[in-house]
């Protein structure tokens, strides 16, 4: 037996797209004068949904999917395969020179611009190295002396009074 909850709980969420036969259905019931709510739990589907079929229908005369707007996007997942691949083989390489690589090897025209963009949609963000300081001759040479003085150390090493350099500073 379903309670109120798990039947809402299951209607939430986002699901598939609705058939055609199903989109259909809607709007023959909506042409029998059936109100939305009863639409809606006919045929178990959200009121919102069943009030966008409606409304569409209304406007544009079918219920068929729309073409999308907006230009598509230039970067095929091939494509993006390939740009991904480029950046894991040679991690320093600027996004011009990745853009290069791409147009010769398989012929993609893509700016710098969309390169940087498809790496930051990967994860891949530009970073500058920290910079480490060198040891410098002294330095060097006081670990050199620390790492004669303790060459016998063992894992179970006591404190040894000898080992102590006061001299030398770290």
């Amino acid at each position: 037996m379903q309670t109120a909850s798990t039947n809402i709980c299951e209607r939430m969420g986002r699901s598939q797209e609705l058939s055609d036969s199903k989109r259909g259905t809607v709007i023959g019931c909506h042409l029998c004068n059936k109100s939305i709510r009863d639409i809606s739990w006919l045929l178990n589907i959200p009121r919102s949904t069943v009030s966008g079929i409606i409304t569409k229908w209304k406007q544009l005369g079918t219920t068929a999917t729309q073409p999308l707007t907006g230009r598509p996007h230039k970067m095929t997942e091939r494509g993006q395969r390939m740009l991904k691949h480029t950046v894991c083989r040679s991690v320093q390489l600027s996004a011009e020179s990745i853009a290069k690589e791409l147009q010769t090897s398989c012929g993609l025209q893509i700016s710098t611009t969309t390169v940087h963009r498809e790496l930051h949609g990967m994860g891949f963000h530009g970073r500058a190295a920290a910079s480490k300081p060198y040891i410098t001759k002294c330095n060097a040479k006081h670990r050199m002396l620390w790492c004669k003085t303790c060459r016998h150390w063992t894992l179970h090493w006591q404190y040894l009074p000898d080992c102590i350099m006061p001299s030398v500073k770290f």
